[in-house]
């Protein structure tokens, strides 16, 4: 595997670990903001932390995120945020997250019919594995309608990072979320007014806290799609299940029967089987020069 998947990979596990504190900020909001409300504030925050930013770009720069690609990308982030939201009020962390990692699943037969990639069989076989995991930890029992909303997240956000590919590769990062958070607002002002409700400025706060983590997030996103085919790197989303079923047992007393641990288990280990096979190799060899010394 190259540096630069290898780069990407670290990328996404980071953006991944900054995910995991978002979905931990908006269990505590608890359902207390309206959905589309959150997400209008959320992005709107984001227009006014990256105004600075754009501004001290060159014009030419500014106008690039302004694309029918970038408009039609937020459009699915406004989606996915307002599914996710609905999944982690009424869901476990780990129930939910598991809905949005069919998100990466979907990725590698959207890359094959979108971007005209061709992973290898390993990549398939680890990628159904992973989905076998999802269907364990969200067993008949588990069933909740806020699953679908989960589901509807993850394909939301997966077609959203397949767009990235279609995006310039010289396309400025700021430029970029600038943009995205500009062309969520009208649509998400649209659906919050039916629902609009007095807050709390300790919900801003959450809601400031959450913006962070998903900036930083989709940062981090958009530099490793653009550095490695999606089909190379997507397992890597799956890093987050493990962070927020250790936060939901941590924070919320959230503690996984054995089942839901072996459906995560089955769909984080097949993540980098390629590197552990270099680890292992490395370990042998290690060993074996010892012993001739």
């Amino acid at each position: 595997m190259s540096k630069a998947t290898n780069h990407a990979i670290l990328l996404l596990v980071f953006a991944n670990l900054l995910a995991s504190f978002s979905d931990v900020s908006l269990k505590v909001l608890n359902g207390e903001v309206p959905t589309f409300q959150y997400v209008f504030i959320r992005q709107l925050l984001s227009v006014l932390l990256l105004l600075p930013f754009w501004l001290k770009l060159p014009r030419e720069t500014q106008m690039q995120g302004g694309c029918r690609i970038n408009f039609l990308r937020a459009q699915f982030i406004l989606v996915g945020s307002g599914c996710a939201m609905i999944a982690i009020t009424h869901l476990t962390l780990a129930t939910a997250n598991a809905m949005f990692y069919v998100g990466p699943i979907l990725m590698l037969p959207l890359s094959v019919i979108l971007l005209k990639e061709r992973p290898n069989k390993g990549k398939i076989i680890a990628t159904l594995i992973g989905f076998l995991g999802v269907l364990i930890v969200l067993r008949p029992e588990h069933f909740h309608w806020a699953a679908i909303a989960g589901l509807g997240s993850a394909l939301a956000m997966g077609v959203g990072n397949i767009l990235i590919k279609r995006l310039s590769d010289d396309q400025h990062i700021i430029s970029t979320l600038f943009w995205t958070s500009i062309m969520t607002l009208p649509l998400a002002l649209a659906f919050a007014l039916p629902q609009w409700a007095e807050i709390e400025w300790r919900h801003v706060g959450w809601i400031m806290a959450i913006n962070l983590f998903v900036l930083g997030y989709h940062a981090l996103v958009v530099i490793a799609y653009k550095k490695a085919p999606a089909s190379q790197i997507a397992l890597a989303e799956y890093s987050g299940l493990v962070f927020v079923t250790l936060f939901g047992v941590m924070w919320f007393d959230e503690i996984p029967d054995v089942l839901t641990l072996i459906g995560i288990a089955l769909i984080v280990v097949p993540m980098m089987p390629i590197q552990w096979k270099k680890w292992l190799r490395l370990q042998r060899s290690e060993a074996s020069h010892k012993q001739a010394l």
